[in-house]
């Protein structure tokens, strides 16, 4: 009887200790958070859009960003079509725990600057299928986030993490996403409108390794309700290359390339 007493504590103390290796959702997205991907990037970004009759536009950007720490700039310089050309995009995403993106977008045909309000983050950007708050970088703190499974997808095993917002008013009712186990990649990321119905589908088509970071390439978002969709591409990715402070400025909007 001893002898058995002495196997059953041992049992417990190994499915305790399995227990306390188990991650929980909110550690999984904040690594996802936290993923690095260098101190700097300049990439140049052609965005597709396609409607449901499959007609495509394409657009071409050069971007920028850099890493301060607690806070992460983006700036964005359409370069082509004629109809959009000057147009500049800036995000500035903070680590602070709920302190909001300050956003910035800068329209030629006005010669103005205009700051985007907490209002307008729900608008589509440039026509595309990403709002001015999927541009932004949103901080795990805002939601309550849940293991739903593990499986696999495209061949690597993910956690699929069901995120809801703790804000009643937010655009998305929740989030569901596809990480990847160990390199903490998000591979697929699903949106549901108010009503809990899906809205659009975010999926990464390519990954590439550029001075030992994970780099997004190629990813698409699909509005499953509208079927519209929007490719964005990365190429001639530089990373680390010493972005001078001042492309992150209102007057670098106004000047552009």
């Amino acid at each position: 009887m001893k002898r058995i007493t002495i196997i059953l504590l041992l049992m417990l103390n190994v499915i305790i200790a399995l227990t306390a290796m188990e991650i929980n959702g909110r550690e999984i997205m904040q690594k996802v958070y936290e993923r690095p991907t260098g101190n700097d990037q300049t990439a140049e970004l052609t965005m597709i859009l396609i409607n449901s009759r499959g007609n495509e536009r394409e657009r071409l950007i050069q971007q920028y960003q850099k890493d301060y720490g607690d806070v992460e700039k983006k700036i964005m310089f359409f370069i082509a079509p004629a109809d959009v050309h000057n147009t500049a995009f800036m995000n500035w995403s903070y680590t602070e725990a709920g302190k909001d993106d300050d956003q910035w977008i800068y329209l030629p045909a006005l010669k103005r600057i205009k700051r985007i309000s907490s209002d307008s983050k729900s608008d589509y950007f440039m026509g595309s299928d990403f709002t001015y708050d999927d541009l932004g970088d949103r901080h795990p703190v805002q939601d309550e986030h849940t293991v739903l499974r593990e499986e696999e997808f495209e061949g690597e095993m993910c956690y699929v993490v069901e995120s809801i917002p703790k804000e009643n008013d937010y655009i998305y009712s929740k989030t569901i996403s596809w990480v990847v186990q160990d390199s903490w990649l998000g591979k697929k990321k699903e949106f549901y409108d108010e009503d809990g119905d899906l809205l659009k589908i975010l999926t990464v088509k390519q990954v590439e390794k550029i001075k030992d970071f994970d780099i997004i390439t190629n990813s698409e978002m699909h509005n499953v309700q509208s079927d519209h969709k929007t490719i964005m591409m990365l190429k001639d990715v530089k990373l680390d290359s010493g972005i001078d402070d001042s492309n992150f400025t209102e007057r670098m909007m106004k000047r552009g390339l």
